[in-house]
C-alpha cells in the first residue's frame, strides 16, 4: 500500500501535529509513503526523512499556484501512489481532477466542500465533522471517521527547574496556538482567582504580546511562563498536574487526547468539539466558554481533590482506550485506504 500526503498547512499547529504523528505512525507500520509539505518547517520534514518517508517541498501559494501543482504532479508520477490525501482545505484545492477517485481530503475543520472539489473520499476527525461532510453532500459510503491518537509512553517529564517553576507547584499547561479563539485570556484572568497555580502556556501566534501584557497587569509574572512553540509536549504533560483547554471555537481539540494518554485531568471549555466527546465530571470537567469564575472553580477543585483527580484520569484513560490509541488509529485508516483502492480503478500514472 502506497500512500501520499500532501499538507499546506502552517508552520506550527495542533492539525499539523496531527499530520506528521499519523504519517509516523503509519510508517512504523510498514505503509511505503511520500510527503509534499511546505519547506518551513525542518522539524517535520526531518522527522520524515528519519523514518525513511520521501518528502517534497513547495510553497502552496495561492496566487501562483503553478510551481507547486507541479511538485505534486511529479511526486505523483515517480511514486505512483495508490491513494493521496490531502490534510485540511489548503492542501485539498491543489489536488488533480485525474487523480479524484484515489484522493482523500481530511477534515480538522468545518472546511466547506470545494475545497475538495477533486477528492471523491472524505474524512473527519470527529462524528460531528462526518456530520458536516455528508450535510454537505458526500454520500455514506464515502466519508468516514478516523480519530487521531496520542502515545507518550517512556516520556521523561521536563525539568521545573529549566522552567522556573517550584517542584511542588500545582501546574496548568495550555498547550494552544496563540490566537483569540483559544481563550487564554479567559485562562489568565481564571488562574489569577487560583493562588498558587503555575500555568505553563505552550504555543505562538499573533495575540503574544496582547497576552504578556494582560499577564503583567494581573501581577501573573512570577506564575505564569510563556514558552513559545514546543516539539516536546510529552515531556510538558509529564510534568504538569493538570491540563487547561479553554478554547471558544474548537471543532475536536488534539490536547484531549494529549491528556488522557498522559494520564493528566482535563479542564475544559464547552467548545463544540470537546463538548461532543469529554464526558463531563467523567473523562474531564466541562465548563462554560468565557466563564472565569467556572474555570477558576474546576482548576481548584482538580488541585484541592485528589480523588477527583484521580477519577478523572482513570475516566480520560478509558475513554482513550475506546478509540484514540495508535493501533486504533492504525487499523482505521489501513482499512479507510483499502476501501478507496478496492472501489477506485488505479489511475493511469503515465
Amino acid at each position: 500500500m502506497r500512500i501520499m500526503h500532501v499538507m499546506a498547512g502552517a508552520q506550527e499547529g495542533g492539525a499539523e501535529n496531527i499530520m506528521l504523528e499519523s504519517v509516523l505512525a503509519l510508517a512504523e507500520a510498514g505503509l511505503t509513503q511520500h510527503v509534499v509539505t511546505r519547506p518551513d518547517n525542518q522539524f517535520r520534514v526531518q522527522k520524515f526523512r528519519e523514518a525513511g518517508i520521501g518528502v517534497d517541498v513547495a510553497a502552496f501559494n495561492n496566487t501562483w499556484p503553478f510551481p507547486t501543482r507541479r511538485v505534486i504532479g511529479d511526486a505523483i508520477k515517480v511514486f505512483k501512489p495508490d491513494v493521496i490525501e490531502y490534510w485540511m482545505g489548503r492542501a485539498g484545492q491543489y489536488a488533480p481532477k485525474e487523480y479524484r477517485n484515489r484522493s482523500i481530503g481530511w477534515y480538522g475543520g468545518y472546511y466547506k466542500l470545494a475545497r475538495f472539489v477533486n477528492c471523491e473520499w472524505h474524512v473527519g476527525l470527529t462524528i460531528d465533522l462526518l456530520r458536516h461532510i455528508r450535510e454537505q453532500g458526500v454520500p455514506d459510503d464515502r466519508s468516514a471517521i478516523v480519530h487521531t491518537y496520542a502515545d507518550f509512553e517512556g516520556t521523561d517529564p521536563a525539568s521545573r527547574a529549566a522552567l522556573d517553576t517550584p517542584e511542588d507547584a500545582p501546574v496548568a499547561l495550555a498547550l494552544a496556538r496563540l490566537h483569540e479563539k483559544k481563550g487564554l485570556d479567559t485562562l489568565l484572568d481564571a488562574t489569577a482567582n487560583v493562588p498558587g497555580l503555575y500555568v505553563w502556556i505552550a504555543g505562538d501566534g499573533p495575540i503574544e504580546a496582547e497576552l504578556k501584557a494582560q499577564c503583567t497587569k494581573l501581577g501573573l509574572d512570577d506564575r505564569v511562563r510563556f514558552l513559545g512553540w514546543r516539539n516536546d509536549r510529552g515531556a510538558l504533560l509529564a510534568a504538569c498536574d493538570l491540563v487547561a483547554f479553554p478554547s471558544r471555537y474548537e471543532p475536536f481539540g488534539t490536547v484531549i487526547v494529549d491528556a488522557w494518554a498522559a494520564g493528566k485531568p482535563l479542564v475544559a471549555a464547552d467548545a463544540q468539539g470537546p463538548k461532543s466527546v469529554i464526558e463531563d465530571g467523567v473523562s474531564g470537567l466541562v465548563v462554560p466558554k468565557d466563564d472565569v469564575n467556572a474555570l477558576a472553580s474546576a482548576m481548584q477543585r482538580v488541585m484541592t481533590n485528589d480523588a477527583l483527580a484521580r477519577a478523572l484520569v482513570e475516566g480520560g484513560r478509558a475513554a482513550f482506550e475506546n478509540g484514540f490509541t495508535k493501533s486504533a488509529f492504525v487499523s482505521s485508516s489501513r482499512a479507510f485506504y483499502q476501501r478507496v483502492i478496492d472501489a477506485s480503478p488505479a489511475p493511469d500514472r503515465g
